[in-house]
Formats: structure tokens, sequence, C-alpha cells
């Protein structure tokens, strides 16, 4: 059998594709497997002699290397690097670190680049900010360091204390994949609690991946339409009384998904008021709330409200999910869970039965990143870097008619109300710039139709706090994650486009 050092493997970098040279080396493996080009037990060049080949750094291989070795795709035999034995392509809902299957593959972002087109749609990853010595430095000490490493569990109490308001045991925090993977496990151990398919409320718009989860695995998804403040538990059924003549017949949900701290897309905030009739709501019904905490860290006007987890004094309602996405990039699949007291023994047990999907080294990988402090400072410039460029958004648009950037207090996407967003859409990738329509993010049509048909968002909520804006009819919503300058590039684009007249 060959050794690892002599085989020439199909790979190659392009500096000029605006991908980090780390993300493409995982890219192009993972395809090669998904294609059989490279199948279990073939070796790979050792990361001195591909680093060589390529002309990159050693760290850059080693830093891809640790990546597919903590997805399972490779496996390291008597100093040799080998496809895993038990390789295989992981379904999309995953979401397992540097997911296998992104939105986008990098193959077709190669293409993009190449081609001159731009891609402001929101999900990208933000690998290319990762390539510091302090993430690789973080890699090599996971992958030398023993099981006397500090537990990313341990990590991720301290974070929750501190930054979310919620304060638990390490024991009492599962590791997942990210929100999918979390929510996945969720909604197994409640089906089997409950015998049956669930009736899980979403927002609407909303997260639309969070509710395919839902629906692939045979839940029913009732969409509850949101505004300025996110989801109102009023909105929800009851199956009471309406005070209007009737009963209201529809059957209440035995769980609600929401984004309260961000949500996605409109970006509100709700307020604690609404927080509170939430959770008054959910026990009445004996219903779970599981929130994403969707871009908490990112906030950037203002000081985050806590986790609505903190708010769960009794720990018997909320299920809270947590992501590293939107900080170190889709490519990053680690996340954590929190879970009322009656379901964390289930849910331990299902993890352990399933395996987990993150590998040791990259757990010991986030905590060392973490423990140094560099995951403060990465996101400290993630959170200036989105800022600046919503601005030049705002800047770039101003004095439209009909034309508006929806406020926000955080995160990393732009929302903006244009006259007609299908139009906007398909003129805009014709001068090669794509950006998604706001219409992407609703469940239904019929639901979109009667959302639209609220003249807009309350001025105020319940406790006097401005509403984030209007919602619009028609929209685009775009990633921040671009370079400034493919920013400023779009942004021209969206001009023409979205002038008087074009």
């Amino acid at each position: 059998m060959r050794h690892a050092r002599v085989v020439d493997v199909p790979l190659s970098v392009d500096r000029t594709s605006g991908i980090s040279l780390g993300e493409q080396l995982v890219g192009q493996v993972r395809d090669l497997v998904a294609r059989g080009v490279l199948c279990a037990g073939d070796p790979l060049p050792s990361s001195r002699v591909l680093a060589e080949r390529l002309g990159v750094s050693r760290g850059t291989v080693v830093t891809a290397w640790d990546v597919l070795a903590g997805e399972g795709y490779l496996t390291a035999d008597r100093g040799a690097t080998r496809i895993a034995p038990d390789v295989r392509v992981v379904p999309a809902a995953s979401e397992l670190p540097m997911s296998t299957t992104p939105p986008r593959s990098s193959r077709t972002r190669r293409s993009v680049a190449k081609t001159g087109q731009i891609d402001l749609r929101p999900g990208k990853a933000i690998i290319a900010e990762l390539d510091t010595p302090a993430w690789r430095g973080a890699w090599r000490d996971a992958a030398s360091a023993g099981e006397g490493a500090v537990p990313l569990r341990q990590h991720l109490a301290e974070y929750l204390r501190l930054n979310r308001g919620v304060v638990r045991e390490p024991d009492d925090i599962v590791i997942t994949a990210g929100a999918r993977d979390g929510l996945q496990l969720v909604l197994r151990v409640l089906g089997a609690l409950r015998g049956r398919r669930l009736r899980v409320a979403v927002e609407d718009p909303g997260y639309s991946a969070l509710r395919r989860v839902v629906e692939a695995t045979g839940h029913v998804a009732i969409p509850i339409p949101v505004d300025g403040f996110g989801l109102d538990p009023a909105s929800l059924p009851t199956g009471e009384w309406a005070g209007t003549g009737t009963w209201e017949v529809a059957e209440t949900p035995d769980v609600v998904v929401v984004t309260p701290g961000h949500q996605y897309p409109l970006g509100g905030t709700m307020p604690v008021s609404r927080r509170l009739e939430l959770l008054r709501w959910a026990r009445r019904h004996s219903a779970v709330v599981i929130e994403d905490d969707y871009d908490s860290e990112l906030r950037y006007t203002g000081q985050p409200l806590p986790a609505l987890a903190a708010l769960d004094t009794d720990r018997d309602t909320v299920v809270t999910l947590g992501s590293f996405t939107k900080v170190l990039g889709n490519g990053v699949g680690v996340g954590h869970l929190v879970a009322p007291d009656e379901l964390l023994p289930r849910l331990r047990t299902l993890r352990a039965e399933l395996g987990s999907p993150v590998s040791a080294v990259a757990q010991r990988a986030i905590g060392r990143f973490m423990d140094l402090g560099h995951l403060q400072r990465h996101t400290a410039r993630m959170r200036r870097a989105y800022r600046r460029r919503r601005s030049l958004i705002g800047r770039a648009l101003a004095h439209l008619p009909g034309v508006a950037v929806l406020p926000m207090a955080g995160g990393s996407h732009a929302v903006i109300e244009v006259p007609d967003e299908a139009a906007a859409v398909t003129a805009a990738a014709r001068r090669g710039v794509l950006v998604s329509g706001l219409g992407e993010y609703w469940a239904a049509s019929a639901s979109r139709a009667r959302t639209h048909a609220m003249t807009h968002a309350p001025d105020t909520a319940e406790d006097g706090r401005t509403a984030p804006g209007r919602e619009p009819r028609d929209g685009l919503v775009l990633g921040l994650t671009a370079s400034d300058a493919h920013l400023e590039r779009g942004m021209q684009v969206l001009w023409d486009v979205l002038k008087p007249g074009s």
C-alpha cells in the first residue's frame, strides 16, 4: 500500500476566489468523497507535502485536515492520513462542523467568483475571518491535548451565565452540531413522550431551515405571523372561547419555536412583557418553548435582553438552542442546548445513543479558543464589521423612493424594503449580483397574505418600547459577510436596479 506522502490527490487552491484556502481544501475533499473519487481507506498526502505542492502554509492544511477528521471524513492510521473506513455523506439537516452540505457548495461559490458574480445572499461562511494564528493554534493545541483539557461544556456554562443570564451546571448542557441538530433531538424526545406527531408553532416569516427540520422529522409546522416585536403570544391558537361568539377550535401547539433576541429575518426583539406572556401561555397549555438564541452575540446598539431561559426560573418550559454559526461561520457547526429538567435525562440518553456529531478535537479547539479570550475578541471584530457594512448599505440606498433599510439592533443580515421584490431579485441577478427575496422566508403565500393585510407593525409595544420598524410588503435580504469591496459593488448595482425608471 502506498504511503500517504507519495499520494497525488487532485487538490488545488484558487487565491482569487474570495474563499479561504483551508475552506477550499475541505470543500474539495468532501466533493471527491461524494463523487467516489476518494474512497474509504484511501491515503491523503501529508500536511507538509501538500503544503509544499500547493504553496500554502502547513497550518492551513493541518486545520483543514483537523476539520475533516472532526466530521468523520479522515482518520490517522500509523502516521498516515486516510479517508475514514466508514465515511458517508451526512444528510443536510445534521449541520455538522463545516457542514457537509452547505446551502451553496464551495465549488459553486468558486464558479460564481470566476464568472464575476457577487453573492450577497445570507448564510455565507466566515472562515476567511478565522484564518488567524489564534484559530490555528487552538486546533493544534486541541489535537495534542489529552483528557485533562477543560471540557467545552464548562466553558459554555460560564458563557451562558455571564452573557445570557442562564445559570446551569456543565452537566446540564448538551453539545450539538448547531441549532438544527439540537431541534431534531428535542423533537424526537418530545414526540416519543407524547406518542404522536407534534404541532409545532413557527414564526412566519421565519428561519426556514428550522421549519424544514420540523417537517422532515414528521411533525406539523403551524405558521404564526410576527410583527415588529416578533411573535405575539396572542396569535397562538388556544382552543378556548375567542370572545367573538365562536369557539377558537384550532388545537394548541405542543411546541413553539421562537427567536426572541433577534427575530429572523425582520430583526425585532421580543420585549419582556411578551416573553412573560409566552411563558404563561406555554405553562397553561403544557407546551414547550424552544428558543433559538439567534445572533445574541452580534447586537451592536443597546444591551441584549437575557435569554428567554433566564426567565424560566422553574426550569420546566424553555429549551435554548445555541450555536457559533453566526460568529465563527457556517463551516464551524458546534452548538449546545439547555432544557427543562424533565427532558434533560432523555436528551442525554438520546445524544449518547446517536453519538456526538462533534469530535473531541473540535470541542477542545472551541474550548481553547474561548479560554484564551479569542472568541470574545473575534466576536467584537465581527460586530464592528457587520455594523459598518449595514451603514454602508443604508448610505448607498438612501433617498431612493419606496426603498428603506429596516432598522435592526444587530445581526449578520439586512432587510431592504423595495417596491417590487421579484423584479429587483431578477434584475440584480442579470447584472451579476445575487440577493434573496423576503418572500422566501414565509411558510406559505396564504400566511404572507394575512401578514401583509396588517397595515404595519405597532408603533409601540405594551411596555412603551418603540418598534424596530414597519414590516415590508416586498423586500430583499442581504448577508453582511461579504467583503466591503463586494458589498460596495453590489450596492452600486442595486441602486441602478431600484432607482426610478429602471
